[in-house]
């Protein structure tokens, strides 16, 4: 230990599990503060790291100096640290890959190797002294310098490293390591201002007299804003400079996510229940943590409840973050709080560009604004003072992410008001099971608007039996008499109608007509379905795409029939029964390029669309007056799902759908098409009754001891050799049952399902197993886990297969 050196504790962005300590420059010493990342080296590697910790003095004795300090202020507050160092402890996952994840991505620097041709390799291959691998190499080298995981790619086969060692001592290659990444800096612009004193302005040009003019009235002006003023700007600053009339500086810059201004306006007059909500939740407001589950029914104005307690936080001087499940709903939300709070509003989501996203980062991070909304990432915003934290439509399965990372963030949002002393507010009208139960078990407060505002009524919903249907041809399959007669009465008296089905695409299953065989995705074990305005078959799960004229991949038949559904051809029939009506589709095919959404919610608000077909992007809280029919085309898709949640996402997509209908003036109608009408969800769904579809899915949870009353685990093992995937899936159950007998607590606490083959066993060409691991308690389980992968981490992952640990799964397919 070196003494009146500054010792720092690092977290690097690599999939390792420990901290790392390392020593201060003098030099850099003033620059070190938490929440700052800093370039450190590795073993042969530079890397980014996170400053965890500052101490002045530590026991270990070879310890390495830091390369750098790469931010003026940090990026994140202290006291978020506890906050990560509970998502690593709890999802099983190295602290600095949290923290890499939770940042504004291009950020991190790294090192990484790169190879190139030398003198002597060019001379050899000249005189032809290689081997035939050998020679592809140093052929393909001549073209200029690749990664080293590059050259594999454009070689289309594997290079062994042995080979290139001897290669590089041989003198034909050079290997070097360059430092990457870092792509998202700030953004700067360049201002003008003018000098006191500044030189006679008699002899000079009528645009270099207005600049100066301008200036007389504005202490600086971008030179972007002066352009639109005087055009030829640009050219004429400099010398204007260079005269001592102004001075050129940079200023830093933020990129605008939000687009149009929005006029302001005022709060809405409450109903006695929103008044008894925000009395009783603000009443706690910076007395402590508590969770609130505020269950209303669709249109009942959760969004009103949201805002005032906002208002209410932001007077105590707390921050405010607000998590929507999609991007789509983020604009709605958006321009409702910047209507009512103004500038102090940030937006974070992965729909921004990296520059955007990290811009909307710092105006957080340095305290310029109150309020965050944002998808499940936004989570993670670098709040010091939080005081609320809104989860709108918790029950949602987006804010599951799906990533390197696999984290929920309702859960994290209440973990992180409890590490604040915060209030965590979760918002549904059809709150999931264990939400529910949380409140049941006395660890949530229930809060309830039972009433839409205005004493609007709820649609009236009548079930159609599509059984009934089933020998129809064409169309009158899907819609019934019901469905047209309520579509043809609510376009006549100039309303809007929402028709969902939770599949895109034209049709779903495609078959040879010839041998009966489906058309298949060459890298998924799944059948590819047909998009008629993209002329191709499409797999929804890798993304491989096929023309739509190509014949069967068994016989060679070229007669294939279209069969199934999904909102293309539900999109093509409507416009064939009603040719005149403005109709939309609103689905992930319609909807990738970015304004795409806004553009289409915009469309239905001014009264542009007649009739909208979408899937369940259309479900979620968009709030649209004219809307007066919703017509579910087959309520039955997600009900047979292999998954023990099936039932409760049924219940929820379809009270959330009906939820649109009828929040204006006029009440509104709903007509569930469906082949199980007396299934429980379905009946539910009907009644719109939340309570006794909980009281019946609670009752089968209890019985096979599914969550809540139990915690769950799941290895995803997936490789690209069928055979190797599953003999390590084997070896892998083979270990957890070792662990198990190893320890009698084990036996009690831990019950190990599979491995087995998963629901599709082919994806993206990766062989998939899963194991589940169920538990009655977090800590037994989380214990298991650790002891079968950190004592046997060599029976986890290899360079040929996989396993994920995915801690509460969600997608169990």
């Amino acid at each position: 230990m070196t003494v009146g050196l500054t010792y720092i504790d690092v977290a690097v962005a690599l999939p390792v599990y420990n901290t790392y300590t390392y020593a201060v420059p003098e030099s850099l010493s003033p620059f070190a503060v938490t929440g700052k990342r800093v370039l450190v080296p590795f073993g042969r590697r530079r890397v980014t790291g996170y400053i965890l910790d500052i101490s002045g003095k530590t026991d270990l004795k070879k310890i390495k100096l830091i390369l750098d300090v790469l931010d003026d202020k940090p990026l994140f507050p202290s006291s978020m640290i506890p906050f990560f160092m509970w998502i690593a402890e709890y999802y099983i996952h190295p602290v600095g890959e949290v923290i890499k994840c939770a940042l504004p991505g291009g950020l991190n620097i790294y090192d990484y190797i790169t190879i190139s041709i030398s003198k002597k390799g060019k001379k050899t291959l000249e005189k032809n002294l290689t081997t035939v691998v050998e020679k592809e190499v140093l052929t393909l080298l001549k073209e200029g310098s690749f990664r080293l995981k590059d050259l594999g790619r454009k070689m289309k086969k594997e290079i062994p490293s042995a080979l290139l060692y001897s290669m590089q001592d041989r003198g034909w290659i050079i290997s070097k390591r360059e430092l990457g990444g870092g792509g998202t800096r700030l953004l700067m612009e360049r201002y003008v201002s003018l000098n006191t004193p500044y030189p006679s302005c008699e002899r000079l040009s009528v645009p270099r007299k207005k600049i100066i003019d301008i200036l007389k009235s504005e202490s600086d002006i971008s030179v972007k804003k002066l352009k639109t003023q005087v055009p030829s700007s640009p050219r004429l600053i400099k010398p204007l400079e260079k005269a001592g009339y102004i001075s050129i500086f940079e200023k830093r810059a933020y990129r605008d996510p939000f687009g149009d201004a929005i006029e302001a306006d005022e709060s809405l007059q409450l109903t006695t229940e929103q008044e008894t909500a925000i009395a009783k939740v603000a009443d706690c407001l910076g007395k402590g943590y508590a969770t609130y589950l505020l269950a209303g029914v669709t249109g009942s104005g959760k969004t009103e409840v949201y805002m005032q307690l906002a208002a209410k936080a932001i007077k105590k001087g707390c921050c405010v973050l607000v998590l929507i499940p999609e991007i789509a709903l983020i604009s709605q939300m958006e321009r409702r709080f910047r209507a009512r709070f103004g500038e102090c509003v940030a937006v974070l989501h992965s729909g921004l560009s990296a520059g955007e996203r990290y811009d909307q980062w710092m105006r957080i991070a340095r305290k310029e604004v109150t309020i965050a909304i944002g998808a499940r990432s936004a989570v993670f915003s670098p709040f010091s003072d939080i005081g609320l934290i809104i989860v709108d439509e918790e029950h949602d399965t987006s804010y599951k992410q799906e990533g390197s990372l696999r984290y929920n963030a309702r859960d994290l949002a209440v973990v992180r008001a409890k590490l604040n002393n915060a209030i965590a507010l979760l918002g549904s009208a059809t709150p999931s099971v264990q939400s529910y139960y949380n409140v049941k078990a006395e660890k949530f407060i229930e809060l309830n608007l039972k009433n839409r505002v205005e004493k609007r009524p709820l649609p009236k919903i009548k079930v159609v039996d599509l059984r009934e249907s089933r020998d129809k041809r064409g169309f009158r399959r899907f819609i019934t008499p019901e469905l047209y007669e309520g579509m043809k009465q609510a376009l006549d008296h100039g309303e809007q109608v929402l028709l969902f089905l939770n599949r895109r695409g034209f049709a779903n299953f495609p078959v040879c007509g010839t041998c009966g065989e489906a058309v298949r995705c060459k890298n998924c074990d799944i059948s590819l379905t047909l998009h008629q305005k993209s002329n191709a078959y499409k797999c929804h799960y890798c993304g491989f795409t096929m023309a739509s004229v190509s014949s069967c991949q068994a016989c060679g038949s070229n007669k294939i029939i279209q069969l199934g559904l999904g909102t293309e051809k539900v999109e093509a029939a409507v416009a064939g029964l009603f040719p005149d009506a403005r109709i939309k589709r609103m689905d992930r095919d319609t909807t990738t390029r970015k304004g795409s959404i806004v553009k289409l919610l915009k469309g239905l608000r001014n009264g542009d669309i007649d009739i909208l077909v979408g899937t369940q992007m259309v479900t979620k809280g968009h709030d649209f007056p004219n809307i007066t029919l919703v017509g579910i085309i087959c309520a039955d898709l997600s009900l047979n799902f292999p998954d023990f949640r099936a039932g409760e996402r049924t219940f929820q997509l379809l009270a959330q759908v009906a939820g649109r209908a009828g929040r204006g003036d006029i009440p509104g109608r709903v007509i569930l098409q469906t082949y199980n009408p007396n299934h429980f969800s379905i009946i539910a769904a009907r009644d719109q009754d939340f309570k006794a579809f909980y009281k019946t899915e609670i009752g089968f949870r209890k019985a096979l001891n599914y969550p809540p009353f139990s915690r769950m685990i799941q290895l995803k093992i997936s490789g690209k050799n069928k055979e190797k995937t599953r003999q390590h899936a084997q070896t892998l159950g083979d270990l957890c049952r070792t662990v198990q007998v190893s320890n009698q607590s084990f036996l009690k606490s831990v019950e190990i399902l599979g491995p087995i083959e998963a629901s599709i066993p082919r994806i993206a060409r990766r062989y998939r197993w899963q194991i589940l691991l169920k538990g009655l308690g977090v800590k037994p389980l989380h214990e298991f886990i650790r002891r079968v992968l950190l004592k046997n981490n060599v029976h986890f992952n290899n360079r040929y297969i996989k396993v994920v640990v995915d801690v509460d799964p969600f997608f169990m397919m």
